[in-house]
């Protein structure tokens, strides 16, 4: 097979597949190119209310694909970094759904989602150390925001691998599953967030993610938008809301 990225949208919730299970989902130049633009079609399909990014098989991604760093290491580098900032400027709630290795560059991707579910027996790292590589600003600005300075030096200094238990702790991942259960509890998750106010929730990221200086912006969506008022209503009358905002498509 192709290395490749593969997508599908079921219920409100866009899949988005990371296929190269020769090199154990490695991200190729190509692969990185192609990320941007389709979150961008993700992101503007009013259909779509979450998004999960996950690995074929038994891995979640290995890393950037090493024989693409021959020829220029700083472009795949650059083009590595574009993707991590289209998934954490997504404009919806993602989710890594992790098993096996999320190592070097998937830990980048993994740590662009907003939250990340992974199963027992997964293991993450932070490898730029193994390569001579100085891993981009923005990407250890995220790491610090996740796991704290001591956790993100303890990752980047030695590019050890540590296991889902250890990465539960640090706040790395946000729920470890059994083997049997992964699946389950991201379709469980992903349908509570498909049910919830998108409002709510983009307001949220941007504040969560350092744009703290909207909150006169989304009180008028608020207001114009139809959620807070559906919201009271249905729980007062005791019935599931029926939530109409989504955010304008950006094209």
């Amino acid at each position: 097979m192709e290395p490749q990225l593969s997508h599908s949208v079921t219920e409100s919730v866009a899949t988005v597949v990371i296929r190269h299970p020769a090199k154990r989902n490695a991200m190729t130049t190509a692969m990185w190119r192609a990320l941007p633009p389709l979150l961008d079609a993700l992101a503007d399909d009013a259909g779509v209310r979450a998004l999960v990014l996950t690995g074929e098989g038994g891995t979640f991604c290995a890393g950037a694909d090493i024989s693409t760093l021959k020829g220029s290491p700083w472009e795949a580098q650059r083009l590595a970094v574009a993707a991590e900032e289209a998934l954490a400027a997504f404009p919806k709630p993602t989710l890594a759904a992790v098993r096996g290795h999320c190592v070097g560059g998937g830990a980048q991707l993994a740590a662009a989602c907003d939250l990340r579910f992974a199963q027992e027996g997964a293991v993450f790292g932070v490898t730029p150390a193994r390569l001579g590589i100085v891993y981009p600003a923005s990407s250890t600005r995220r790491l610090v925001s996740l796991v704290g300075p001591s956790a993100a030096k303890y990752l980047l200094f030695s590019g050890e691998l540590i296991d889902a238990a250890r990465a539960l702790r640090t706040g790395l991942v946000d729920e470890v599953l059994p083997a049997d259960g992964l699946d389950r509890r991201v379709v469980e998750f992903t349908a509570t967030l498909a049910s919830r106010s998108q409002l709510t929730q983009a307001a949220a990221k941007e504040f969560a993610n350092g744009r703290t200086d909207r909150d006169a912006h989304w009180n008028g969506q608020a207001q114009e938008g139809g959620d807070t008022a559906e919201g009271v209503a249905a729980f007062l009358e005791r019935r599931p809301p029926r939530f109409n905002w989504s955010p304008p498509g950006r094209r």
